[in-house]
């Protein structure tokens, strides 16, 4: 039950990491979407706004030509400019150089007849003639922003409710699209635990006796047989512990106490000298007697298990492991292929692999990786290709 509870909270947090980068991405696409119906609606309503202006501003430009007109025909009589408290005006020649203006904003747009600018509203005729030499025709009126303020306040109201229920088919989509995904996950976790249960004893079971034979009373072929069988049983019962640590999620209760690390990694050196024997392989150790770290003794273990095993299956024939222990420093380094420089940062991802050419399922340094840092732990990892590969663990 301890186990079936821990996958459903990994598996829930899983679902809500992946659930809430979906919704992320979905809000950021849908307020790009919304943002510009609103931007072609603004412009709409702009447009509607102008165009219902123009009748008022024709009639104005219209009652400013009359004037321009019966000025150019009297203009020894009349030489000053007209002016209406109506609207504001200005008259341009026919190279767009200016004749006369009381305009507010200088910012005029030919190309267009009638344009919102600086808060104002241009509206640009051509009369018949050029009275007064006269060619464009410009009037000018204030917005008085009532159209900006109903729009501002549709474009929030009805906005905010699409985002609101696009957002919500978005969380039905994914939560449709994510059963047969938690469906599968759900069946594998199952079997991954079933599986795991099931190993647990017979692989148990052969080590131990294993452990229990007098390997001296044996002759070299049936010794040879017996290695095999004893580094196999080692491999898979590695493999289990390393599921079901996983499994659980890191959520075993830690027996924390003062470890002698010492002895625990002399120990582990001796489990895995069947290993690292059938590759020739030497291992050196330079540690100092009666070094403690307060850590659960079964945790630090499955550390240093993690660490001689990749030690081992990365080396290379006749190679070697070096071991050194301080008062605050483990290392281990190894003879082998190396890493390259760019996947060193991604060696304690889970399921990371970068030599298929050796077994494993790529979780071994995941679960260094969860132990350093509950204890706090600092991991580093520097490589030499073709020539080393070093961790150090400090504290």
């Amino acid at each position: 039950m301890l186990v079936l509870k821990s996958l459903d909270i990994d598996l829930i947090k899983k679902e809500k990491k992946t659930l809430f980068s979906f919704l992320a991405l979905y809000s950021f696409l849908t307020i790009i979407i919304i943002s510009t119906i609103s931007f072609l609606y603004y412009n709409f309503q702009k447009d509607l706004m102008l165009q219902e202006k123009r009748v008022l501003l024709e009639e104005y430009s219209n009652d400013l030509i009359t004037i321009i007109k019966y000025m150019h025909l009297n203009f020894e009589t009349y030489k000053n400019y007209p002016r209406d408290g109506r609207f504001e005006s200005a008259i341009y020649d026919s190279d767009k150089t200016q004749i006369f203006s009381t305009l507010q904003s200088k910012q005029i747009q030919f190309e267009k007849s009638i344009y919102l600018v600086e808060n104002k509203i241009h509206f640009i005729n051509q009369p018949e003639s050029y009275y007064l030499g006269a060619k464009y025709i410009i009037i000018e009126v204030t917005d008085d922003k009532l159209w900006l303020g109903k729009i501002k306040h549709d474009i929030l109201l009805y906005g905010s409710l699409a985002f609101i229920f696009m957002t919500f088919i978005g969380y039905f989509l994914l939560q449709l699209f994510l059963k047969p995904l938690r469906d599968a996950l759900h069946l594998l976790d199952r079997f991954i635990k079933d599986t795991t249960h099931e190993l647990n004893t017979p692989v148990s079971t052969i080590v131990a006796n294993i452990e229990m034979i007098d390997k001296t009373t044996l002759d070299v072929k049936l010794l040879k047989k017996l290695n095999r069988i004893d580094i196999g049983a080692k491999t898979i019962s590695n493999i289990y512990q390393d599921l079901t640590y996983l499994t659980l999620n890191n959520k075993i209760i830690s027996q924390n106490e003062n470890l002698n690390i010492s002895e625990i990694i002399k120990q582990r050196v001796e489990y895995f000298k069947t290993l690292s024997n059938i590759k020739k392989i030497k291992i050196n150790t330079t540690l100092e007697d009666d070094i403690t770290l307060y850590i659960d003794k079964i945790k630090f273990s499955k550390l240093i298990d993690n660490l001689l095993s990749n030690a081992i299956k990365y080396n290379i024939i006749n190679g070697t492991i070096d071991i050194t222990l301080t008062h605050n420093t483990l290392t281990i380094s190894n003879t082998g292929r190396g890493i390259k420089k760019e996947q060193i940062k991604m060696m304690f991802d889970r399921y990371s692999r970068f030599d298929k050419s050796v077994g494993g399922f790529g979780i071994g340094l995941s679960i260094v990786s969860m132990i350093a840092k509950e204890y706090n732990l600092n991991i580093t990892i520097t490589s030499i290709e073709n020539k080393e590969t070093k961790v150090t663990i400090q504290w």
